[in-house]
Order: C-alpha cells, then sequence, then structure tokens
C-alpha cells in the first residue's frame, strides 16, 4: 500500500504502485536560461533552530570567497531570506521567465515574499500548491551563473523536503540544529530521510551554540554541553560548525544587513559544500 511505503524498494515487488523511478528519471530540468553549477540545500528536523540564518550566512560567505550565489527560499509560508538582506523590490518577468532580486552584494534570491504585493499576506496554501510553487522557483525562474545555489527548506521531512530531493539535483545538504537534549531524534531524522534520498550530509551546524562572556570572553553554554561534535561522529557527518548566540546577528538581520555579518564559524562548512 501507499501509505505504507517505506522508500526502499528493495523490500517489495515489481509491481508496487509506490515503486519509485531511478531518480534521474525523476530529475526536472532548470529554466533553459539558467546556469547552475551546484545545488546546496539547508535543512532542520524542526522549526526555531535558524536554518535561514543558517543559510544567509553560508551565502555571504561563499559570496565574499568569489562565488556567484543563488538563494531559493523554499520555505513558502514563512519566508524571511528577502528581510536579512534588506531585500523589498518584487520580483518581476516577462514570457521568458521570472527574473530574481539581486542583495545589495549582487546575490541572487528568489522568496514567495518577492511575489506577494504585501509581504505581510499570509500564505494559506495546501502542500501540493506549497511544493507545485517551490518547483516553479526551479523551472520558471532565471538563475543567471550560479556557482552555488542554496536553498533554504522548510522544517521537516513533508512535500516539498521531499518534492526538492526528488527532483532537484541536490550535491548534499546541511543539518541545522540547537544544543538540546531533543537534538540528536531530530538531526537523525533528516539524517535518515537523506539517506533514502541518496543525498550525502555535508554538515552540522548547531545554532546558539554558546555566548562569549564581553568582560572575559569564556564560552557559556546557555542551552547546555555542545552534543553537535558527538552526534556528528555517530553519523558520519564531516564537519560541525558552532554559531554563537551574538546580540550583532539580530541586529544586522533585523536591519536587512546579514551580509555584514562577519564570522568564520562556517568556513569548514563552506569548504565541505565546495568539494561536493
Amino acid at each position: 500500500m501507499a501509505e505504507n511505503c517505506t522508500h526502499d524498494c528493495s523490500s517489495c515487488g515489481s509491481n508496487c504502485p509506490s515503486r519509485k523511478k531511478d531518480k534521474t528519471e525523476l530529475l526536472k530540468a532548470p529554466h533553459k536560461q539558467s546556469t547552475i553549477k551546484k545545488v546546496i540545500g539547508v535543512v532542520s528536523g524542526k522549526g526555531g533552530v535558524g536554518k535561514s540564518l543558517t543559510t544567509a550566512l553560508l551565502a555571504s560567505l561563499a559570496q565574499k570567497q568569489g562565488c556567484s550565489v543563488g538563494i531559493m527560499d523554499a520555505d513558502i509560508t514563512g519566508p524571511s531570506i528577502p528581510h536579512m538582506f534588506g531585500v523589498t523590490d518584487r520580483a518581476t518577468g516577462s514570457e521568458e521567465g521570472i527574473d530574481t532580486v539581486l542583495s545589495p552584494s549582487g546575490m541572487q534570491l528568489m522568496s514567495m515574499n518577492l511575489l506577494l504585493d504585501d509581504a505581510t499576506s499570509p500564505v494559506i496554501w495546501r502542500g501540493m500548491v506549497i511544493s507545485g510553487t517551490v518547483m516553479q522557483f526551479w523551472t520558471d525562474v532565471i538563475w543567471k551563473d550560479v556557482d552555488v545555489l542554496f536553498i533554504d527548506m522548510p522544517p521537516g521531512t513533508g512535500d516539498v523536503p521531499l518534492t526538492v530531493f526528488q527532483s532537484i539535483p541536490i550535491a548534499g545538504i546541511v543539518i541545522v540544529t540547537t544544543p538540546q537534549d531533543l537534538v540528536k531524534m531530530v538531526v537523525e531524522k533528516a539524517v535518515n530521510m537523506a539517506k533514502m534520498m541518496k543525498i550525502p550530509v555535508l554538515g552540522l551546524v548547531e545554532n546558539m551554540s554558546y555566548l562569549t562572556c564581553p568582560d572575559c570572553g569564556k564560552k557559556i553554554e546557555i542551552f547546555g554541553h555542545s552534543k553537535a561534535t558527538a552526534i556528528a561522529a555517530e553519523y558520519g557527518i564531516p564537519t560541525v560548525a558552532r554559531i554563537p548566540l551574538d546580540a550583532e546577528i539580530s541586529k544586522l538581520a533585523d536591519a536587512g544587513r546579514i551580509e555584514d555579518y562577519q564570522t568564520d564559524a562556517l568556513k569548514e562548512v563552506l569548504e565541505e559544500i565546495q568539494k561536493a
């Protein structure tokens, strides 16, 4: 039965109605005018962990290193990428396709909020419509000479991540989490989904990992001792990054200047992305 499908086709017969096609048969071509060298997904098993922030920081770091970067904001009902980059222009297009909107540094962005007349208007759609919109960001948007396209996924393992993993050639994913006891279960879900979809996990990012004391410089683990390194070792994730609790991050994100934030915390994760 389709509702009992484990996505492991070796365990069922060839007549199974849920039997997957070869992955290459499911991949969708991007817009005919797009040139995209590599696609990286940024995912989380739950919401509120800083996935969009991690996407923005990784993309900004890659841009500063000379890469041509794009961000596809696939979190249709909760888009935050345009605000962090200070982008308020609406996306435009023609019969040829939809054009991206540029950040102050020239990064190419596409988000639902760039298509709405009012950025505060809620998107009250069902899952299949949301997934279809995300695919239009791939097939109808013109991404010009992009070295790395980051996809900021919605949280969880539902319709959108499944559609993206099946339909877009993802080179690898970065998992974002926080230092809490339920982290192991959340990361495990994301890792297992990636394994089922045959997509490599390139790095684990622990957001809000610690606070640096402004007086003595000591790292204070407010939410408990970091479990990121141990979890990464257990699941064979090659790199770990720890992003601190830093008021400067919130200040710059609220001001639409996230590209101005300076950090080396994600350097090793980006190196793993560049090797993918």
